[in-house]
């Protein structure tokens, strides 16, 4: 849920800003402190659409952030830290659906996403389906009575057509007290 204040600015917005304020519901940041927590002996990316809202997660989560514009031999050396247990958690941007090697990733929460991309969310969740001991996790942070939740259900029903199956948790902001 929202927020009452962004609430109101949600329902008197043009539609494209609407996508922006449903994905940076500032009540996102206090559900993902509270999945970090959660699975802090986990290999845990936090990925995301929008670099303002994913350096704040970085500051706030103490983590490391690697964007577009990480230059390769930093981004490298991130990863490595992360493949080699070192780094547990990294916040990342889109730049992470593409090309990178991190087996060992297990748990990922997605903050905001490309609308309602299914190839995108079966991009994100394969980073953490590959085969390993345990469990694996995906969280999709979603706003509720937005259009970032209809995206939400378009993705989630093409991701069922292909076998996957969902839980569907409602959190309150009483439940991050």
């Amino acid at each position: 849920e929202m927020p009452r204040d962004a609430r109101l600015d949600y329902a008197t917005a043009t539609e494209r800003s609407r996508v922006r304020l449903a994905s940076e519901n500032p009540l996102k940041l206090n559900l993902t402190q509270a999945l970090c927590q959660k699975h802090q002996d986990d290999h845990v990316l936090v990925i995301g659409q929008y670099i303002e809202q994913l350096r704040e997660f970085a500051r706030v989560l103490d983590a490391p952030l690697i964007t577009g514009q990480t230059r390769t031999e930093r981004r490298e050396k991130l990863y490595e830290s992360f493949r080699s247990g070192e780094t547990r958690l990294l916040v990342v941007s889109k730049v992470a659906n593409f090309s990178i090697d991190l087996p060992d990733a297990n748990v990922l929460v997605q903050i905001s996403g490309s609308f309602g991309s299914r190839q995108e969310e079966a991009q994100r969740l394969g980073r953490i389906l590959r085969p390993k001991d345990g469990l694996a996790y995906f969280y999709s942070l979603v706003s509720r009575d937005t259009c970032e939740q209809d995206f939400s259900m378009k993705r989630q029903r093409f991701l069922t057509e292909q076998g996957y199956q969902y839980q569907i948790h409602e959190i309150s902001r009483e439940d991050l007290d």
